[in-house]
């Protein structure tokens, strides 16, 4: 494994397609400390762009992924691989074709590979896909770095980028097989078995629990919020204040790949909404009249979350977030 002795970082290496498209899915998580494109499982040392593109060096566009597994296991990080791609498709992904767009997962050790079999496997097995599983589960090799301006490109080149991936197809392609009416069916009757409700409302359907008369409007104690209904880690009480709103209230989530923002235009007005990145749950809204220096309010609903106090994050998995209060 390759490992930073400090901080026990360890690398995960992916292939799916164009690596421009393989960065985001992964970006601003919790855990995640960098994020290369580059090229691997050629036969060729430190290729150019040109050369793998022209499938003469039998290198792939991938990226690699250094994480730290305490905050984001490398099975999550397989989760959203295979929400980012074509897994039936060998000979490319989308409109990019030859060899070197091949999807594959590339293992670091042998907990990796047997990680990955299995989740292939589980995928299979689901059915969710009528052809064949085709991402290839390959020991890693040298991976090279990609020239500068293909790093970070959808930063680089925003409107390049947004017009290439759709254009691709593969916006589409991931709609069409992930989040289904299947699979919200499937989930909601999950979720009315385990969940009140007021949380079945909030998170599932956008509604608004009552000002004041909500379990962590005004909860003093330290420790950390997460997702009622995936457990994602979402906000600390370090940084919650009484806004004098009636529902819990922070400047920062923990990290801000674990929100995501829209616009809403319910209700006559206009206001960012807030959810949660892996369950899409419901959480609020966002405001700009919070404390300085960011001046941000996430006005959150207690029915989107479960708080755990500091004296059980260690049992409950969430030690790694104690430096966070």
């Amino acid at each position: 494994m390759e490992n930073n002795a400090q901080s026990q970082l360890h690398k995960a290496t992916f292939a799916g397609g164009c690596f421009w498209c393989m960065v985001t899915p992964f970006e601003e998580l919790p855990g995640i400390h960098g994020i290369v494109s580059g090229y691997t499982g050629g036969h060729v040392a430190n290729p150019t762009y040109e050369e793998v593109c022209s499938e003469t060096t039998g290198h792939t566009e991938a990226v690699q992924i250094t994480f730290d597994p305490g905050l984001f296991p490398y099975r999550k990080l397989l989760d959203i691989y295979w929400r980012s791609v074509d897994p039936t498709d060998a000979e490319g992904q989308f409109h990019d074709r030859g060899s070197s767009y091949r999807p594959a997962i590339f293992y670091h050790d042998e907990q990796q590979r047997e990680e990955a079999e299995a989740s292939k496997e589980e995928l299979r097995r689901s059915g969710r896909f009528d052809k064949p599983i085709a991402v290839s589960i390959e020991p890693a090799v040298e991976f090279y770095a990609a020239e500068e301006y293909h790093q970070d490109y959808h930063t680089k080149n925003p409107l390049r980028y947004k017009y290439y991936r759709h254009g691709s197809g593969r916006d589409a392609f991931l709609e069409q097989h992930w989040n289904t009416a299947k699979d919200k069916e499937e989930l909601h009757k999950e979720l009315r078995q385990r969940l009140t409700p007021m949380q079945f409302e909030v998170t599932q359907n956008s509604a608004t629990e009552p000002p004041f008369r909500n379990e962590y409007y005004n909860n003093a104690e330290q420790g950390i919020y997460v997702d009622i209904v995936s457990g994602e880690p979402l906000f600390s009480s370090r940084d919650q204040f009484d806004a004098g709103c009636g529902w819990p209230s922070f400047s920062r989530p923990l990290h801000g790949g674990s929100i995501q923002e829209r616009q809403d235009f319910t209700h006559g007005m206009y206001r960012i909404e807030v959810r949660s990145r892996e369950a899409d749950s419901h959480l609020g809204h966002l405001f700009d009249d919070g404390p300085m220096p960011g001046g941000q309010r996430y006005c959150i609903n207690s029915a989107s979350l479960r708080f755990i106090p500091k004296e059980r994050m260690e049992e409950e998995g969430y030690g790694s977030y104690l430096s966070e209060l």
